[in-house]
């Protein structure tokens, strides 16, 4: 009797190790599925580039304008302290858009809402650099402040078709948009980076743009990498001339947005996302929240 007790003892140690050892398998499973979906920034500029304000071409007065306010508030502390909203320890400020009505004087925006932490929205509300920099400058000027939402692609042809007067969309300064807008005076510099899924270990080493190109251009048809439309991100993957960006072997797949290639990035559709560098950041840590 002792001996069958025995064995049955054991027979049940058994199946409780085994079944500690599968509950085990499955949390290990569960946190390297939860660490896949994450993804993170490879921090080395891959660009240099300068963003700048789209004016009307036919409002030679409203660019002087801006061109003087842009000087002004860099002087006075009112950028930085702009920029500390989103960057440091201040509180974003939201922006109310009038409606547009042509009987006003106006200061009608042109932008892509969709560039954390340059443009975007939350309610009613406009948050952003760009959309604290218009607001204050509608000011300035003595204007209501209308601000046009719309894709990215839209925005500088806005402008030239006189809907708009002014692109304020984390814009760089191109030589092709200078077809449809005057630049303004810079404010911000910018440059491209790679995002890439949490645990992809094939850029650790590198050290500068030009190591991360070489594994970059070594990649096939078969690989994607996400940008947003219109935007440098595709520029660079996909080769421009006039900046001298060779492009890559790669599929480029274009998107209305940042967050929606990161979102893709995520769900696996695609293996890499090309974006500006304040939106790359601000996109990755909002997803890996979310995870």
């Amino acid at each position: 009797m002792k001996k069958t007790k025995k064995i049955l003892a054991l027979a049940l140690s058994a199946v409780l190790a085994m079944a500690s050892l599968t509950a085990c398998g499955k949390n290990d499973k569960k946190d390297s599925k939860s660490s896949s979906k994450k993804t993170k920034v490879i921090e080395i500029n891959l660009t240099d580039e300068e963003y700048a304000f789209g004016v009307d071409k036919t409002q030679p007065e409203l660019l002087e304008e801006v061109n003087s306010f842009i000087e002004e508030i860099k002087n006075d502390g009112t950028f930085d302290e702009i920029c500390n909203h989103y960057f440091g320890d201040g509180e974003p400020v939201g922006v109310t858009s009038a409606t547009l009505d042509e009987s006003k004087d106006q200061l009608v925006v042109a932008t892509n809402a969709a560039f954390e932490p340059f443009e975007y929205t939350q309610g009613d509300a406009y948050y952003g650099i760009d959309m604290e920099i218009a607001e204050a400058l509608a000011k300035k000027l003595g204007k209501e402040l209308v601000i046009q939402n719309m894709d990215f692609d839209a925005v500088c042809l806005s402008v030239g078709q006189q809907k708009c007067d002014i692109a304020m969309a984390g814009l760089t300064v191109k030589p092709e948009r200078e077809e449809y807008v005057t630049f303004s005076s810079t404010y911000y510099s910018a440059s491209q980076k790679l995002i890439v899924k949490e645990d992809n270990t094939e850029f650790d080493n590198c050290a500068d743009a030009a190591a991360i190109e070489k594994i970059l251009s070594e990649k096939g048809s078969d690989v994607k990498v996400g940008v947003q439309n219109g935007t440098t991100g595709q520029f660079y993957c996909e080769g421009d001339e006039e900046w001298g960006f060779a492009g890559f072997k790669m599929e480029t797949v274009g998107y209305k947005n940042g967050s929606l290639a990161v979102q893709d990035l995520v769900n696996g559709n695609i293996d890499y996302v090309v974006i500006d560098s304040a939106p790359a950041k601000c996109i990755t840590e909002s997803i890996n929240k979310m995870q």
